[in-house]
């Protein structure tokens, strides 16, 4: 299965942040699956690390290595994700899960996010967050 990781699930993966689901683990832990991070995820984890709104052990570069580390896949951002954002009704104001909502329309893969926002999109998902 091919899964595109919101940007607090990659943080919380990473984190061992209690609020992850068993199943998200789980699912992340599959080898079998594909897990996808959006350059717009690392764009978003720069910006808040450079301003002081996120810590990361290690740096921002030990957040890559992470990545790498656990066989994420980067997803590129392509005009045709841009188009589809410029398309995308204006229900979540976040550019960042914006890109992401229009990522996982356009590659017809399911998000997996706690963003209940997100969810209005009627874009298959699966919930990461502990009930």
């Amino acid at each position: 299965m091919d899964i595109l990781l919101d940007t607090h699930t990659v943080l919380w993966f990473f984190e061992a942040d209690e609020r992850l689901s068993e199943t998200a683990i789980e699912t992340i832990c599959d080898v079998e699956n594909n897990k996808y991070v959006s350059i717009a995820t690392l764009w978003e984890v720069a910006i808040k690390y450079s301003i002081g709104k996120l810590k990361i052990d290690g740096g921002f570069e030990s957040f890559i290595d992470n990545i790498h580390e656990n066989g994420f896949i980067l997803l590129e951002v392509t005009p045709g994700h841009i188009t589809e954002v410029a398309n995308l009704p204006f229900i979540h104001r976040d550019p960042f899960d914006r890109m992401l909502i229009a990522q996982a329309m356009i590659e017809n893969i399911p998000i997996m996010t706690s963003d209940s926002e997100i969810l209005k999109y009627g874009i298959r998902s699966i919930y990461s967050r502990l009930s």
